[in-house]
């Protein structure tokens, strides 16, 4: 009987023992896991700079536009004094817009240089203090007053992100993302047969159907790679 009880309890202690040994082991490999990730964040941290000379409003606005289409694109916007100037001179079919050093987060706009008079009437009407929705209703009318059009098709390329960091070897903004517009002035659900709502994430959707502003939004999946 002796020998049985000191069967278990040698048993148990040995348990004890592997349970220690197996609990010690996985919380050590998951500050190792934790070590290295930390690691990871801080290089790519110390590799980002913040955005603020023209050269670098230009670089990450350009970010916004197809990459083969980048070296002869016009880049206009503000500079870091404040002032509405064309940062870049170009000659191919794509304008871009830079970013507002002076407003939250990051976003640029590549557009077809066809666009640029409704673009362009927007950026005027929101300097005399308009609103959002009595630009949208102004435009509509003048749109429909043949003061301006937007061409079937044409393509709006969105280039956003919470934060204002880049990584000067790739133009990268930190945490930015593209998203696409594709213009269809007066089309509807019905016309495209496209919902009026995202439906899931990088499926397309029409957006203000009916009105001089209807467009198809595609919102691309987040790189995890970023």
């Amino acid at each position: 009987m002796k020998h049985l009880f000191k069967t278990i309890v040698l048993t148990g202690v040995l348990l004890s023992c592997n349970s220690n040994e197996k609990t010690q082991t996985t919380t050590a490999e998951a500050q190792d896991r934790e070590t290295t990730e930390k690691s990871v964040v801080k290089e790519v941290n110390k590799n980002l700079k913040p955005i603020d000379t023209n050269d670098a409003l230009i670089a990450t606005a350009l970010m916004a536009a197809p990459e083969a289409s980048r070296e002869n694109c016009k880049v206009i916007g503000y500079n870091m004094a404040g002032e509405f100037v064309t940062l870049k001179e170009g000659d191919n079919e794509f304008i871009v817009l830079a970013d507002d050093p002076n407003k939250e987060g990051f976003s640029a706009a590549c557009y077809h240089k066809d666009l640029e008079p409704f673009m362009a009437r927007g950026r005027t009407l929101k300097a005399e203090g308009k609103k959002h929705q009595e630009i949208f209703d102004i435009r509509e009318e003048e749109m429909k007053a043949g003061k301006f059009d937007i061409t079937t098709g044409a393509t709006l390329h969105i280039y956003s992100g919470p934060n204002t960091e880049y990584n000067p070897k790739t133009s990268k903004v930190d945490k930015a993302q593209l998203r696409y517009v594709v213009y269809l002035p007066w089309a509807t659900a019905e016309s495209t047969g496209l919902p009026e709502a995202p439906v899931a994430s990088n499926h397309p959707w029409i957006m203000n159907p009916g009105t001089h502003r209807a467009h198809i939004m595609i919102s691309p999946l987040a790189d995890e790679e970023k």
